[in-house]
C-alpha cells in the first residue's frame, strides 16, 4: 500500500504543474484587461494604469509570471484576488464547503437511487422494470445541467411552490459560518427543525440537477456489472447451498460487482465537484463554480489559477481514496496489494 502511494505522488506531482500551466495560460488567453476591469477604462490616468500592472505583477514577461506563481504555489501562497484584495486560500475555503455539502447531498441521492434501479433491472432483465429504469438512466444522463435545473425550478419553485429558487437558507435566519455545512452550522446556531428544513429545502433542486447525471451513471454501471455476476458459478453454489435470494443478490453478488461500481462512483465524485459551475450558477449556489465563473468574467487571474489547482488536487485526492476503496471492495485486490 505504501508503495502505491509512492507511485501515485510521482504522478500527482506533473499533473498538477500540467494542470496550474494549462490554467495560466487559459486565463490570459480571454480577452480582457483585469486592471482596466478594475479601475475602469476613464477611471485612471496611465500612471495610475502602469502601477497597478506592477502592484500585481503583471508588467513582467509570462515566464517569469508563471514562475513566480508556481513558486508561491510550492510554499502554500496562491496569492491574493485583484477584486477583493483577500487571499485566494481563504476564499476558497469560504467556498469550498458549500460547493462539498452540495456534492455530497448529490452523490448521496445518486447511489440511494442509482444502486437499486441498476440491481432491480439486473435481476429483472428484459422486464418492464429493466426498461422503464434503464429509459429514465438513459434520459437523466443526455439531459444537460442547465436544461433540466430550469426544468426544475420552473415547475417546483414557480408552479407549485414547493421550494425556493435560489440561495442556502431563508434569509430569516443568521447562522454563523462554523464548520461551512450549513446542515452542521444551523444546528449549532440553534436554529432547530425549521432552520434545518429551510437549508434542506434549499438544497433539493441544486441536488437533483447535479446528481442526475450521476445516478444514471452508476445505475447503467450497477446493471451491467451485476448481469456478469449474476451468472457466475459460485452464485449458482450458493443458492444450492439454501442462502435466500436476497442474501445471494446482496452479499456474494453485489459484493463482487461493486469494483467497477466504486470507480465510476470515484469518478463522478470528482466530476460532481469540478461540474457543479453550471448548477451553482443557476441555483445561485454560493460554491466554488460560482466563484470561478465570476472570476473569468472580472479576469482575476490568481484566483482562477490558484482555484483551478485546489480543484485539481481535490479531484485527486478523491481518486486516491478510491483507489484504496478498491482494497474494501475485492478481497483479491487486498491481498495482491
Amino acid at each position: 500500500m505504501l508503495a502505491f502511494l509512492v507511485r501515485r505522488l510521482f504522478v500527482v506531482i506533473p499533473t498538477l504543474v500540467g494542470v496550474s500551466l494549462v490554467a495560466f495560460a487559459l486565463i490570459r488567453l480571454v480577452p480582457g484587461d483585469p486592471v482596466l476591469l478594475l479601475i475602469g477604462e476613464r477611471g485612471a490616468s496611465p500612471e495610475v494604469y502602469e502601477q497597478m500592472k506592477a502592484a500585481y505583477g503583471l508588467d513582467k514577461s509570462l515566464p517569469t509570471q508563471y514562475g513566480l506563481f508556481m513558486r508561491s504555489a510550492v510554499a502554500g501562497d496562491l496569492g491574493q484576488s485583484i477584486h477583493s484584495g483577500r487571499g485566494v486560500l481563504e476564499e476558497f475555503a469560504d467556498r469550498f464547503p458549500a460547493t462539498l455539502e452540495l456534492g455530497f447531498v448529490a452523490l448521496f441521492f445518486a447511489v440511494l437511487f442509482g444502486l437499486p434501479m441498476g440491481i432491480v433491472a439486473a435481476v429483472k432483465r428484459n422486464s418492464v422494470f429493466d426498461y422503464a429504469f434503464m429509459s429514465v438512466s438513459l434520459v437523466g444522463y443526455s439531459m444537460p445541467i442547465f436544461w433540466w435545473g430550469l426544468i426544475l425550478i420552473l415547475f417546483f419553485s414557480v408552479q407549485l411552490g414547493w421550494t425556493p429558487v435560489s440561495g442556502r437558507i431563508g434569509i430569516v435566519y443568521d447562522v454563523p459560518a462554523w464548520s461551512g455545512f450549513l446542515l452542521v452550522d444551523v444546528w449549532k446556531a440553534g436554529e432547530g427543525w425549521a432552520g434545518f428544513w429551510s437549508a434542506v429545502r434549499h438544497l433539493l433542486l441544486p441536488a437533483t440537477a447535479l446528481g442526475t447525471i450521476p445516478l444514471a451513471a452508476i445505475a447503467r454501471m450497477t446493471r451491467s456489472s451485476m448481469l456478469e455476476v449474476l451468472g457466475e458459478d459460485y452464485m449458482r453454489t450458493a443458492r444450492a447451498k439454501g442462502v435466500s435470494r436476497a442474501g445471494v443478490i446482496v452479499v456474494h453478488g453485489l459484493r463482487n460487482a461493486l469494483v467497477p461500481v466504486v470507480t465510476v462512483i470515484g469518478l463522478l465524485a470528482g466530476h460532481i465537484v469540478t461540474g457543479a459551475v453550471l448548477t451553482e450558477t443557476i441555483f445561485s449556489w454560493p460554491g466554488i463554480g460560482r466563484w470561478l465563473v465570476a472570476s473569468v468574467a472580472a479576469r482575476d487571474y490568481p484566483v482562477v489559477q490558484g482555484g483551478i489547482l485546489l480543484i485539481a488536487s481535490a479531484v485527486i485526492l478523491i481518486n486516491t481514496m478510491v483507489d484504496l476503496a478498491y482494497a474494501w471492495a475485492n478481497p483479491k485486490m487486498r491481498l495482491q496489494s
